[in-house]
């Protein structure tokens, strides 16, 4: 996912990178960065299969096209989590093409992203963690319909996410 991002223009830096419990760690440093759509090796799918919703939200706001491919097993996860993220954008004014086997998201530039939707997460705690992060940038608020499988998986979310100035109302 860094390297993604990284191409499309983020400036990403890892700092402190050492071993923990067998696990890679680091601190992130992360700056704002005008980003451009691009085409994502297909290669590099496999090991970022997990991020695929946050990457396509960050599509969003890039200059131009993001083509994905390469993600049909996103079709077999907790939901079909492709077509999921597909309407997600589409609820936020964000143009995508969905195919048999990815996307193609026409980002909208920074700032550019209209939100105001509410998007169905199919009890999916990552397509629910990677729109309530679109709403933190889009022109208007970004709902989804439940949220509270968030804090199976990552406790802390809410409390992180209210420390940037997101709002978070019970349904």
């Amino acid at each position: 996912l860094f390297a993604t991002l990284q191409e499309m223009g983020a400036d990403l830096e890892i700092r402190n990178q050492h071993d923990a419990g067998g696990e890679q760690v680091g601190d992130l440093v992360v700056r704002a960065s005008h980003l451009q759509g691009i085409e994502v090796p297909t290669a590099r799918v496999p090991d970022m299969i997990d991020e695929i919703p946050i990457l396509a939200v960050a599509a969003a706001f890039a200059e131009g096209k993001t083509v994905m491919r390469g993600l049909e097993e996103l079709r077999v996860k907790e939901s079909d989590r492709l077509a999921a993220i597909v309407a997600g954008l589409r609820a936020n004014g964000v143009s995508v093409d969905e195919t048999e086997d990815g996307m193609v998201v026409e980002g909208m530039g920074p700032g550019g992203v209209p939100g105001g939707g509410t998007v169905t997460t199919h009890l999916d705690h990552r397509i629910a963690m990677a729109f309530l992060i679109m709403g933190l940038a889009a022109k208007a608020a970004v709902a989804v319909d439940d949220a509270t499988m968030i804090a199976t998986s990552f406790p802390v979310f809410e409390s992180l996410m209210g420390g940037l100035g997101a709002l978070f109302e019970p349904a």
